[in-house]
């Protein structure tokens, strides 16, 4: 089952939801990196979304 997103609230937007295509493509687009990518930094570092952001700048060196 998919999101509705007619029903906005702010309660997970600091998480990146790895099973939520769009969310990762988004991240990923976001940051210049892949989705499989955004995929690993969630499996190695959690859905936090700070802390992906700080890893996947990490990525770019």
């Amino acid at each position: 089952m998919t999101d509705d997103k007619t029903k906005r609230d702010f309660r997970d937007r600091d998480r990146v939801s790895a099973d939520e295509d769009y969310e990762v493509r988004y991240f990923a687009k976001q940051h210049r990196i892949t989705p499989e990518q955004v995929r690993e930094l969630i499996g190695e570092h959690g859905s936090d979304r700070k802390t992906l952001a700080r890893e996947a700048r990490k990525l770019h060196g």
